[in-house]
């Protein structure tokens, strides 16, 4: 005769839960709660900003829309078709599991190294007041160093990932990791683009960081790379001279100093409730590239403290969404691709509206979601996506522990 055992299966193991403490399926309930939190927080962030930074785009270009083009909207329209693509490129990421994108690093990145070649072709490249960073496709033009950034986080964690058991041993995923940035950021560097190359590295130390390379050899991969960025900044005259009116732009207020100034003005103006949407004064042709770089500069004015205030806290979600899902990714790839994308956002954020506030020197890096640009924002928004994406996979990996088991046939 069959014993109980052998009828009703094996019997679960019960264990008394403390005061205060959770129960394994309650433990279970909260990280799926919280995974969806961070997913949630993510959409509504990035979306928020989307659409704020159409906004503001129509309304800080729309004086020199209308000089240049004869229509106010044209800017505007442009970055609503950009939108539209991002969007619907980030909806496709979503859907592609993250691993894909270890599988086709190495033609992402090396497809990337040669557009950055083709825009230093005077023949394909497009040169814009001394640089060479956009190649035109009709009417509309691509910008490879935006690129570049998702190319090379991607590169990074793949490699990281490979050599991941041998991470001490720095020999062997230099070998991969440092040509392919060095390449990259050189290339950057030539179009000129100092901003752009402080980002993607910067982004590429902090997945070092992550991946637990050691720091002894991370402050010293830090202070080569700030020396170096330190002589490329006082080896040419016009990044020097940028520099020092950063330090003091009173110094030169119509010259070196005035977007510094100019900016400044349009952020005091603004107080705490702003002087009303569409009402800027410095939009008028007082602050240089209002749509472009110094877009936040702008909205300060028109929408106030509170405005600014608001960005800030959104993007502080995307960071702080983007690191709760690298923590709780499964794997070793997603959790760096994640930091990575998370570091070259965050670093963005902080470059761009650093040099707005006159905290950084001026490099031309625009704000993400915000800025008026088609590259930075689909490439942007695709980044998003992704990792999204991780953060999917997170909660699928949770949900199928907060399953309860299959009954004993």
């Amino acid at each position: 005769m069959p014993s109980e055992t052998a009828v009703l299966g094996t019997r679960p193991r019960l264990r008394a839960v403390r005061p205060g403490e959770l129960s394994p399926a309650a433990a279970r309930a909260k990280s799926e709660r919280s995974a969806r939190r961070m997913l949630l927080t993510l959409a509504i962030a990035v979306t928020a900003l989307t659409i704020l930074g159409l906004v503001m785009v129509l309304s800080a270009s729309s004086i020199s829309a209308f000089t240049r083009y004869g229509s106010s909207f044209w800017f505007f329209k442009r970055q609503l078709t950009y939108a539209v693509i991002g969007g619907v490129a980030a909806t496709l990421a979503t859907r592609v599991p993250h691993r894909f994108w270890q599988r086709v690093w190495a033609p992402l990145t090396f497809g990337t190294l040669a557009l950055l070649v083709l825009v230093l072709q005077p023949s394909i490249g497009t040169r814009v007041a001394g640089s060479s960073r956009w190649i035109s496709l009709g009417s509309f033009t691509i910008q490879p160093s935006e690129l570049a950034k998702l190319a090379a986080v991607t590169a990074t964690a793949a490699i990281l990932t490979r050599h991941l058991k041998y991470i001490d041993d720095s020999i062997r995923w230099m070998v991969s990791l440092v040509p392919i940035v060095g390449v990259t950021g050189g290339l950057v560097m030539m179009q000129p683009d100092l901003g752009t190359t402080m980002v993607i590295v910067g982004a590429v130390l902090l997945m070092l960081f992550v991946a637990g390379v050691r720091l002894r050899l991370l402050a010293v991969t830090t202070m080569l790379t700030t020396g170096l960025g330190a002589l490329l900044i006082m080896g040419e005259t016009y990044r020097r001279v940028r520099f020092l009116s950063f330090l003091n732009p009173w110094a030169d207020p119509q010259n070196t100093g005035y977007q510094i100034i100019q900016s400044l003005i349009a952020l005091g103006s603004g107080q705490l409730i702003g002087v009303g949407l569409g009402a800027s004064r410095q939009k008028w042709a007082y602050v240089p590239n209002a749509h472009t770089d110094f877009i936040f500069s702008i909205m300060g004015e028109e929408l106030g403290l509170i405005g600014e205030f608001v960005v800030l806290v959104l993007f502080g979600a995307i960071v702080y969404a983007g690191v709760r899902i690298a923590l709780q990714s499964r794997d070793t790839f997603g959790r760096l691709l994640a930091a990575g994308i998370t570091g070259w956002i965050g670093l963005q954020t902080l470059v761009n509206l650093g040099a707005v506030t006159g905290v950084l020197p001026i490099t031309g890096v625009p704000l993400p979601f915000m800025s008026y640009g088609g590259s930075s924002l689909v490439v942007s928004l695709v980044a998003v996506g992704i990792l999204f994406s991780i953060g999917r996979d997170g909660l699928r990996a949770v949900r199928s522990k907060s399953r309860p088991p299959a009954p004993p046939e």
